[in-house]
């Protein structure tokens, strides 16, 4: 890559980063509850059974008893969230150019930033989170390793 490729490429990571970090952790959405303790936190803030947020959003969308926009800004914004993600590590690090290092690699920083928010409680632990970020990364993944896009 020349060094014109590379500059846009490491001020593009660096504006994701911040934007991720800042939706992840900064961006309020009323979990700090510092007068519960912090099992009574996890017991509040967390969901461990597969697709629970993902089917209630779906049903809430197909019966109409949620605003709309709480659930296509959810599911997509969780699914849309990590897309760049399968972009840039293989970009950015060779030895990931292979989808089973890449899903492992995924897997693990997908649960440690869950993790991070619940033990910061600046947000909650959502299996269905994790599912729809690692969706959104793979189809990154997908479209960065698609032969047409090589091309350019």
């Amino acid at each position: 890559m020349n060094t014109a490729k590379n500059t846009l490429v490491c001020i593009s990571l660096i504006l994701y980063l911040f934007a991720l970090v800042f939706i992840l952790f900064f961006d309020s959405r009323g979990y700090r509850l510092s007068e519960v303790s912090f099992g009574e936190y996890i017991n509040w803030s967390s969901n461990f059974i597969p697709f629970r947020t993902i089917n209630l959003y779906i049903h809430s969308i197909a019966h109409g008893t949620l605003n709309i926009k709480i659930p296509l800004k959810n599911l997509g914004g969780n699914l849309i969230l990590f897309l760049p993600m399968g972009i840039f590590l293989p970009l950015i690090i060779k030895r990931i150019n292979n989808i089973r290092i890449y899903v492992i690699t995924m897997t693990v920083l997908l649960l440690l930033i869950e993790v991070t928010q619940v033990v910061s409680r600046r947000g909650s632990f959502d299996i269905d989170d994790l599912i729809l970020n690692m969706l959104g990364a793979v189809i990154g993944f997908a479209i960065w390793n698609d032969r047409f896009v090589k091309k350019y």
